[in-house]
């Protein structure tokens, strides 16, 4: 067992088999992105991400664990995160967030995605303040990430990101505090966990070799949440709505490896004046 603040560092050749991992959840969540449309139920979406994953000679990560039934997690509108894939069709408007997760040769990649069905033409100005303050946030989160800084900063970072976007935007968010990112490795889910949040703790110090995934999730009013009688879906207890980006991130000296993002970060670590270091 780890302990909360205990860190299973990874060698450059396992990273380099994340990574392998992390393309596959990356290739498709941009094949889901693309089928996301009008009319499409949450179930076709599933079935299609693990024809996908399967095809690359992968695993969904989610189906079967702890019971859940899907590939993917498929979260409309006031759903804020394990959302189960069924009968529901899409409508143009929604608010859709996906996470998606794959193990290959072992090793898994977690991500995950928010759009609005019908493309951003379609969404209201408060839906896509809202998919961008979360993407930035997330970005934010990682590029607080370097060896030999508290894990802890990553939470600072993304708040402030969020605190910033609500006052430029005029608009009230709340951070999700019952879900947090967290280590990844041989397991989808490791110690340390990663709070989305600023708190008080350090928490341990990051070194060469971490593997974590970042994934805030950000409301458009309260923070807090209700799990339906599924026992899986997460909504927003006001109802309003919800936005969630995740990505996998391995830490070595060098800098930063965006591991499930198709171009590894390099733009979006570069445009933060972040170190983006690929181990191929």
């Amino acid at each position: 067992m780890f302990g909360r603040d205990r860190l299973d560092l990874k060698t450059p050749d396992q990273i380099r088999s994340m990574r392998l991992a992390g393309v596959v959840v990356g290739e498709t969540l941009e094949l889901i992105r693309e089928q996301a449309r009008p009319g499409v139920t949450t179930g076709d979406l599933d079935k299609a991400a693990e024809d996908f994953i399967r095809g690359k000679g992968a695993t969904p990560s989610f189906l079967g664990y702890h019971g859940y039934k899907g590939s993917l997690c498929v979260s409309v509108n006031e759903e804020v995160v394990h959302g189960i894939p069924g009968p529901r069709a899409l409508r143009v408007g929604d608010l859709l967030s996906i996470d998606c997760g794959a193990i290959l040769d072992g090793w898994h990649g977690d991500a995950a995605i928010s759009l609005i069905v019908g493309g951003r033409e379609a969404g209201s100005a408060p839906d896509l303040g809202l998919i961008d303050a979360t993407e930035a946030s997330l970005w934010a989160g990682i590029a607080a990430l370097a060896v030999g800084s508290p894990l802890y900063d990553v939470g600072a970072a993304v708040e402030d990101c969020i605190v910033d976007a609500a006052r430029v935007n005029g608009v009230t968010y709340g951070i999700i505090e019952d879900y947090v990112g967290h280590g990844i490795g041989t397991e989808m889910h490791q110690d340390p966990q990663v709070p989305n949040y600023r708190v008080r703790d350090r928490g341990p110090i990051v070194r060469s070799g971490l593997t974590v995934a970042i994934e805030p999730m950000v409301t458009l009013g309260s923070a807090e949440t209700d799990v339906l009688d599924d026992e899986w879906t997460v909504v927003t207890e006001d109802g309003s709505r919800a936005a969630h980006w995740e990505n996998s991130v391995a830490v070595t000296d060098a800098g930063l490896w965006v591991l499930t993002a198709l171009d590894g970060g390099k733009d979006r670590l570069k445009a933060l004046g972040a170190p983006y270091a690929p181990l191929d």
